[in-house]
């Protein structure tokens, strides 16, 4: 692998032997801060190489990166700071008011923020260039420091919190690896992003998530080009894909939507003939929208199952993918699947259960929270709450989060079925579907969706009419401009819910 491999963010680089220098500058640094084996390093930091230095400067210390999604408010960044007892935390200059409720004595390393952050959120000069007192700029902080030359020590993954939905987030805390599960880990996710030596990868997601901070991290010691997106826009995307050669990306569904959303001729201008592998995860993706996004690049799209807590136990390309449309595919080199029913036993083939499963990844425990680490578990295997089901040939497919199936009148019903129906009528944008209260049946389908001007309710109705049962017909439909997502393009289903159900007496 060249060292004279670049990382782009913008109209910046920086060769990844000059990374490297910066990454062991800040490992001495952290070192001489205490940091130390089972230690935090907390980053809120947006995508740039600020990132790619703190997160492996961490890992060779023995510490845990904690990345923290900076949508947050202060007190969720206050409670996760303490939470994880971090000593040090890095962070862009236009996030610092975002530390408001961090524990005292922690120390502050303070990057600033970047033209091209700062051009994609609208970030001000002078949020740009932001102090706190006690604070220390990150880079004259490096050049205070000699390259770090100790032995690595045990690699511990990067310590991701879960986005909450049921609570306060948790932080998946993983053991270092064997050898084993570092060589199965290292095969598998190979084979799942693409991961190879002399790629030239492209990350639109944040780096504060699971998928793309475990691509991100690999891509920027694996590959000849790495290129960071600050923010996914779907034209740039494309032309980022031409301008770069880019064989590799992590993507989202929300993306591919985005993406088949811009005019024919804007699709057209861009060669992309370069991709040799597109994944995707984090959320179901529509079987209509998979179809057209491989009608457009190929079938270089391959997908998988997963979560932080779980890891990836199957995955799928798209020959497999157009074979069982609607798979996520079978399991991995060793995982294991289970459907499990409410009555505890497995469920049959084709009968829908909560998943659990298993796969090479090393063991973990939820920080501080042991207890609910437990309450996942089944048999070694591990349960986040989603529904699915086996096939003959034991492929895995997903119907829903357990906490969104909606019982109406006795009967479940999967909202994530009728929103893959929903994205794909003319002129919706994107969609939700959720239960709210109903007096006679408990609960009812309320649908929100993003629509192109002049799309109306009768319209959407009767195209769900003729693909759907009456009863998984929404009652009720709600536009909107926007709904709430994080950048990885998960839905925040309980800021639609919350409204309906506040004073409702039931937990969302």
């Amino acid at each position: 692998m060249s060292g004279n491999a670049l990382i782009v963010s913008g109209e910046r680089q920086i060769t990844r032997d000059a990374l490297t220098q910066r990454t062991r500058r800040a490992a001495a640094g952290f070192a001489a801060l205490g940091i130390g084996p089972g230690d935090s390093v907390a980053l809120l930091l947006r995508n740039e190489f600020a990132f790619l230095e703190a997160s492996p400067a961490a890992t060779l210390l023995g510490a845990y990166a904690v990345p923290i999604n900076w949508h947050w408010k202060p007190e969720e960044v206050g409670y996760l700071l303490r939470d994880c007892a971090a000593r040090v935390v890095v962070v862009h200059a236009d996030l610092l008011p975002l530390l408001a409720e961090a524990p005292a004595g922690l120390t502050v390393l303070v990057v600033r923020t970047p033209p091209e952050l700062a051009a994609a959120y609208g970030i001000r000069p002078a949020e740009q260039e932001q102090e706190v007192a006690g604070a220390q700029d990150w880079d004259a902080w490096l050049a205070r420091h000699e390259v770090w030359d100790g032995a690595p020590q045990p690699a511990r993954e990067s310590m991701i919190y879960t986005s909450g939905t049921t609570g306060r987030p948790k932080g998946v805390r993983r053991q270092p690896p064997t050898p084993e599960e570092g060589a199965a880990v290292a095969r598998n996710r190979a084979r799942i992003y693409g991961l190879r030596p002399g790629m030239r990868s492209l990350l639109p997601g944040p780096l504060y998530h699971s998928a793309p901070n475990g691509f991100g991290l690999r891509s920027a010691q694996l590959a000849d080009v790495l290129v960071l997106m600050p923010r996914f826009d779907p034209e740039e995307f494309l032309a980022l894909v031409e301008r770069h050669r880019i064989d590799t990306t992590f993507i989202v569904p929300t993306m591919m939507v985005r993406l088949l959303h811009l005019p024919e001729a804007v699709r057209q201008r861009y060669d992309l003939s370069s991709l040799r592998q597109a994944t995707h995860a984090a959320a179901p993706c529509p079987p209509e929208v998979k179809r057209a996004m491989i009608a457009w690049w190929g079938p270089v799209l391959h997908e998988f199952y997963g979560a932080t807590d779980l890891g990836a136990p199957t995955a799928c390309d798209s020959h497999e993918w157009l074979r069982k449309p609607g798979t996520v595919g079978p399991p991995v080199d060793g995982a294991i699947v289970k459907i499990i029913g409410d009555d505890g036993q497995e469920c049959a083939t084709g009968v829908p259960g909560e998943i659990y499963a298993g796969c090479t990844m090393p063991d973990f425990t939820y920080h501080n929270r042991d207890d609910e680490r437990r309450l996942v578990e089944r048999a070694g295997l591990i349960s986040v709450g989603d529904v699915g089901y086996l096939d003959a040939q034991g492929w895995l497919f997903l119907c829903d989060r357990k906490r969104d199936m909606v019982i109406s009148g006795g009967v479940n019903i999967y909202p994530a079925e009728i929103e893959a129906v929903l994205i794909g009528v003319p002129g919706v944008l994107d969609c939700a579907v959720f239960g709210i209260p109903d007096a006679e049946y408990g609960e009812a389908l309320c649908a929100a969706v993003c629509v192109v001007p002049g799309t109306t309710e009768a319209a959407i109705r009767t195209a769900l009419k003729a693909q759907l049962a009456n009863y998984k017909v929404p009652r009720l439909i709600e536009f909107h401009d926007q709904l709430p997502r994080d950048d990885s393009g998960k839905l925040l289903k309980r800021q639609l819910r919350e409204p309906h159900w506040r004073g409702a007496g039931r937990a969302i």
